[in-house]
C-alpha cells in the first residue's frame, strides 16, 4: 500500500462549485513554505479531535484561479506517507508535473496533509529501533520460532506505545477519514474533490463510507478493499506477487534495458534468495536476508519504469552487494508509522502456529518464487502479537 505513480486523473469533472455558507469552522492559517520544486507551496497546521491531534497540511494554489472548482485533497499512500512532503517536492508522487495533469492544476488547489501521527502531525508515530529484526523470520519454521515472532511484535509494538503514547490507539484509518472532514470543513469546501494513491484508495473510501454526502469525486488508484478479510487479501497479494515477478522476467527476456537479458531471470532469482546466509549490504553494514531482498524487490515490481534498476540491482547483489535490494523498513523513516496503522487497520487473523503454518503452505503454493515478502502476509505476521487492538476483526 505504499506510495505509487500516478499517470492521470480522467475522473475529476470540472464542473464549478456554489460556494459554501460561512460558517464557525477553525480557520487555516495558510502561510508560504516555498521549495525550489514548489515555489508558490503554503503551509498550515489544523487541529483536529478536540486539539488531541494537530495536522500538518500543504497547499499548491491553482495556477488558473479565475478558473477554480475547488480543493483536491490526496494521499500518497503508506500507511505512513506524508502528503506535505510529496508536494513539497511538486507534487511528483501524483505526476502533478505532467501535461495530462496541467487542467486540474489550473483549476484545484492541491492539498496534500500528513495524516494523524504521521510525518510532521503531531503527536508522531514513534518506534524503536528494533522494530525490524532481520533475525526475526515472518516465516517461522516450528514453534519456537513463531514464539520469538510473537514476543518480538509483542515487545517492539509496546515500544512504540510507550515512546507515543495513549494516541497510538486512535491512529487508525477510521479515525484518520475523520481529520479529512475536519479539513474540509476548515477548506470551506461543501465537498471533497479526493485523489488517493495505494493506502490513499482505503482512506478514501472510508471517508466515502463515513461521509458519502460530501464525496464530489474520487479517483482511487490500487485501491485497498478495507472489508475483504485479511486472510483472502494475504493469498491475492500471493497471486499477485508472482504474476508481477513473472512479468518483470518476461520482459527481461526482450528488452535491451534488463542487464539480466538472456539468462533465466527466474532461476537467478531463487539462486539469490537461497544464497546461503544472505548477502551483505555495504550500506547497512549487515548482511541482508532473503526475506529482506524480496521485500525490496517487491517495492521495485510495482513499476515497470522501476523494472532497469530492479535488473540491475539483482545483478549486482548477485555478485555480492545488496544496497539495490534493502527493505522499506531499512530506508524509510515512516516504518514506525506504516507498521502501527498497519496493524490497528487490519491485525493479525492467526490465532496460532499451526494457524499460521498452513497459510504459510498456502502462500508458498500460490507463489513459489515471491512469497518471500508481500504487504498482506507482512502485515499479517507482523501484527500478530501487536499490543494494541485492531480497529476491526476481518478474520
Amino acid at each position: 500500500m505504499r506510495t505509487r505513480a500516478l499517470a492521470a486523473v480522467t475522473a475529476l469533472t470540472l464542473l464549478p462549485l456554489s460556494a459554501p455558507p460561512a460558517s464557525a469552522a477553525p480557520r487555516i492559517d495558510w502561510r508560504p513554505c516555498a521549495t525550489e520544486y514548489a515555489p508558490t507551496l503554503e503551509c498550515a497546521s489544523l487541529p483536529v479531535s478536540g486539539g488531541t491531534f494537530s495536522i500538518a497540511l500543504a497547499k499548491l494554489p491553482a495556477t488558473d484561479p479565475a478558473r477554480r472548482v475547488g480543493s483536491l485533497l490526496t494521499n500518497p499512500g503508506g500507511p505512513g506517507g506524508a502528503g506535505v512532503t510529496v508536494l513539497k517536492y511538486g507534487g511528483r508522487g501524483f505526476a502533478l508535473d505532467k501535461p495530462e495533469m496541467a487542467e486540474v492544476r489550473q483549476r484545484f488547489d492541491v492539498i496534500g496533509f500528513d495524516p494523524r501521527g504521521v510525518g510532521d502531525s503531531r503527536p508522531a508515530i514513534t518506534c524503536g529501533p528494533d522494530l525490524h529484526d532481520p533475525a526475526i523470520s515472518r516465516f517461522p519454521r516450528g514453534r519456537a520460532d513463531y514464539d520469538k515472532l510473537i514476543a518480538h511484535n509483542r515487545a517492539s509494538g509496546g515500544e512504540c506505545l510507550n515512546r507515543t503514547g495513549s494516541d497510538l490507539s486512535s491512529v487508525d484509518t477510521w479515525h484518520a477519514a475523520d481529520d479529512v472532514e475536519a479539513i474540509r470543513v476548515a477548506l470551506g469546501e461543501p465537498k471533497v474533490n479526493w485523489l488517493g494513491v495505494s493506502y490513499g484508495s482505503e482512506l478514501g473510501a472510508v471517508y466515502a463510507e463515513k461521509y458519502p454526502k460530501r464525496v464530489r469525486a474520487m479517483v482511487l488508484d490500487g485501491a485497498v478493499d478495507h472489508s475483504r478479510p485479511t486472510r483472502q487479501a494475504v493469498l491475492d497479494e500471493a497471486i499477485a506477487t508472482e504474476s508481477a515477478l513473472k512479468d518483470f522476467a518476461k520482459w527481461c527476456t526482450t528488452s535491451a534495458g534488463c542487464v539480466l537479458r538472456g539468462k533465466d531471470v527466474l532461476a537467478t532469482y531463487d539462486a539469490l534468495m537461497r544464497t546461503p546466509g544472505g548477502v551483505p549490504s555495504k550500506q547497512l553494514g549487515r548482511t541482508v536476508t532473503a526475506e529482506e531482498m524480496a521485500a525490496g524487490v517487491y517495492g521495485s515490481l510495482i513499476l515497470p519504469a522501476f523494472w532497469p534498476d530492479l535488473a540491475k540491482a539483482i545483478e549486482t547483489a548477485t555478485a555480492g552487494n545488496a544496497d539495490g535490494l534493502l527493505p522499506y523498513s531499512q530506508l524509510d523513516p515512516s516504518y514506525g508509522a506504516y507498521r502501527a496503522i498497519g496493524c490497528h487497520d487490519f491485525g493479525s487473523p492467526f490465532a496460532s502456529y499451526a494457524d499460521m503454518r498452513a497459510m504459510q503452505g498456502l502462500v508458498k503454493t500460490l507463489s513459489p518464487h515471491g512469497w518471500r515478502y508481500s504487504e498482506f502476509w507482512d502485515m499479517a505476521s507482523g501484527c500478530a502479537g501487536w499490543p494494541v487492538p485492531s480497529a476491526g476483526d476481518r478474520g
